[in-house]
């Protein structure tokens, strides 16, 4: 019933020569993949080669018997699949030892086929690609189900570790940087024809990705599309550097609060990152610390100095409001004009207008600081008038 080659049934040969057969589907796997090369001896010949072993004994059995796999079979393929899944052995490796482990014994065995035995060459290429076919889903579901099981599992225990730590019921193993994130819509998020909810899924994935590849540790992370928290292991130092990648990573301008936090300290950090946001996020995008934000965090808080500082400029329509706020924070009419995009003279027109109905000139020095505390008390109290 097997198949006969070069005179010699090709499933005996194969399980008698067996250890050959996996040394030379070792060697091919790594010249296909070049990452194997870096891989410890002790898994290459461990792990990887009971992988090749299994494949190359489940294919000899079906040239023995010219029967594709039974569904017992095929369960104990998934199952196999699966535990390769567990033991971290990269799906690649699992389904190329399938492709390679057919294409070695037919580079080896086949050349040695008699004129006679070219019928029974064709035979085995066809049932060779029907083994693969019904072989490569079943494998590939397998280990995917078991990769998803792992998944959901540690998903879960990050959950729960990042609520325990938020709630102040769990200490972290080691301090953390607490980043209280507003993420702005991508450019393709927002364009016609793009589908939106992928573009920012896109987006979220290459945010978590680049937090993760800064740290050796499980970065914990409570993230939408829109922003959220993320605890990234380790002391304060590197995190402009984090910033710039991650903005570089997802395409977007993103405002961040960072706060150090002990062990013991991660739920009250947790807070104060979120409050030192909600001012920063008024400021534009950048990277805050609560030092940057003194003045406007301060007057973010409840006091009854806060409702009549505001009151300074509920005068200024929205157009003058923004002016005033480009000023401030540009020091000069014609950089501020720049970002306006209007002339120097329409800024000096403004803020003529902000002194007529402030009483205050943005120009004096000694008026600066009292519109600054003004404008922080308006953003506060949420205050918006458009008046003529």
């Amino acid at each position: 019933m097997s198949f006969i080659i070069g005179g010699r049934p090709l499933a005996e040969r194969i399980v008698a020569e067996l250890p050959s057969f996996v040394r030379l589907v070792l060697a091919k796997i790594t010249e296909r993949v070049p990452a194997y090369q870096q891989l410890p001896a002790e898994e290459l010949s461990g792990d990887i080669a009971r992988v090749i072993e299994g494949t190359l004994r489940a294919f000899a059995e079906v040239l023995r018997t010219r029967e594709l796999p039974a569904p017992e079979e095929l369960r104990f393929l998934r199952e196999s699949a699966a535990r390769r899944a567990e033991e971290g052995v990269p799906i690649d490796v699992v389904l190329t030892a399938y492709h390679v482990g057919i294409q070695v014994v037919w580079d080896v065995l086949v050349p040695e086929a008699r004129p006679e035995e070219v019928g029974e060459v064709l035979a085995l290429n066809a049932l060779a690609m029907r083994y693969l076919q019904v072989v490569t889903p079943v494998v590939s579901a397998g280990y995917l189900d078991e990769r998803q099981t792992m998944f959901d599992d540690e998903r879960s225990a990050r959950h729960s570790l990042l609520t325990g730590l938020l709630d102040g019921t769990r200490v972290a193993d080691w301090p953390v940087v607490v980043l209280a994130m507003h993420v702005p819509p991508h450019p393709d998020e927002l364009t016609d024809g793009v589908d939106a909810a992928v573009a920012a899924r896109r987006k979220l994935r290459r945010l978590r990705t680049e937090l993760e590849r800064h740290s050796r540790e499980p970065v914990l992370s409570s993230l939408t599309p829109a922003g959220g928290l993320a605890l990234v292991p380790g002391d304060d130092s590197r995190v402009e550097q984090v910033l710039s990648d991650v903005t570089r990573a997802t395409g977007v301008a993103l405002t961040v609060a960072a706060v150090a936090a002990p062990p013991s300290g991660v739920a009250a950090a947790a807070r104060l990152a979120r409050e030192v946001l909600d001012v920063a996020v008024r400021s534009g995008p950048g990277l805050y610390r609560l030092t940057d934000v003194l003045l406007e965090y301060q007057l973010s808080r409840p006091s009854a100095a806060l409702g009549p500082l505001a009151g300074i400029v509920a005068p200024l329509t929205e157009e003058l409001v923004q002016t005033l706020e480009v000023y401030l924070r540009r020091g000069s009419r014609r950089p501020a004009a720049t970002e306006l995009h209007v002339h120097p003279n329409t800024v000096d027109y403004r803020l003529r207008r902000v002194a007529e109905l402030t009483g205050l000139d943005p120009t004096r020095i000694e008026h600066v600081t009292l519109l600054t505390a003004a404008l922080a008390a308006r953003s506060a109290t949420g205050q918006r008038q458009d008046r003529p």
